[in-house]
């Protein structure tokens, strides 16, 4: 990623980044990059792994706007 595109991503603060959750599963998120290039959460479920987008900062933790992840 550019250094450049790196700084108008917003990032999650690190206290609300500590207690998110996936919410169909419970499982911890992790950060990292869609497919697309734009912020992502990841759950770290092994069985029902989905990624959340992140808009403007903000996680957008909705079953509805999750993509299931698929091992590589």
């Amino acid at each position: 990623m550019s250094e450049e595109l790196a700084r108008e991503i917003p990032t999650i603060e690190p206290w609300l980044r500590a207690i998110l959750r996936c919410p169909v599963t419970g499982a911890t998120l992790v950060d990292a990059i869609g497919p697309d290039g734009t912020p992502e959460l990841v759950s770290t479920d092994p069985d029902n792994p989905l990624a959340y987008p992140v808009r403007d900062g903000i996680p957008v933790l909705l079953v509805d706007e999750a993509r299931p992840v698929h091992p590589s």
